[in-house]
């Protein structure tokens, strides 16, 4: 089944990753410090559980990064913070035209557009294989003088049923101005 794709432009490509133009895009995210528990809480909205009982078609990815709190270190942050999951809306709708979520920890947002470096890997869309790929990616990233802004975003586009070598993830950062 072929799942609507959040649309980029490739801008340019390294031997450990690309640079991709991101537009706006509206999604529907929650705070969560289980990635399940998120997952199901976005997964509710879709299935009906907003304002208009409307089904909403699954798209890719599912992101997820830390939340930051700007008071204590990026490298410190992970143990005990919650994760901000989001899921991206289909293009058809906008932040305005979204049916309202009908829990009060799911929230609509826009998702301003930008330039960022992705890499892609496949494999189980476990955090140490997110770490060690995004930490591949933060290493080249320096070493080409590329400035970008933290925390790493997990981006996961196939479902725990598909086979490991299969699977597509990404880890992702935005690019600074």
């Amino acid at each position: 089944m072929a799942y609507e794709e959040a649309h980029f432009v490739i801008l340019s490509k390294t031997d450990n990753y690309e640079i991709r133009q991101y537009e706006d895009r509206v999604a529907v995210e929650t705070e969560s410090s289980s990635a399940n528990n998120g997952f199901r809480t976005l997964f509710k909205y879709i299935s009906g559980a907003n304002t208009a009982q409307q089904e909403i078609a699954m798209t890719i990815p599912v992101t997820q990064s830390v939340k930051i709190d700007m008071t204590v270190p990026v490298t410190q942050q992970k143990n005990g913070s919650s994760d901000v999951m989001q899921f991206y809306l289909p293009a058809t709708f906008t932040a305005q035209s979204a049916p309202k979520p009908t829990s009060p920890n799911v929230r609509i947002v826009t998702i301003k557009g930008g330039i960022f470096a992705v890499r892609r890997y496949s494999g189980r869309s476990s955090d140490s294989n997110f770490q060690n790929n995004s930490d591949i990616l933060r290493s080249a990233m320096i070493a080409d003088g590329v400035t970008f802004e933290e925390p790493a975003i997990k981006a996961t586009f196939n479902g725990p049923l598909t086979p490991f070598f299969l699977r597509r993830n990404e880890a992702m950062f935005r690019l600074s101005d």
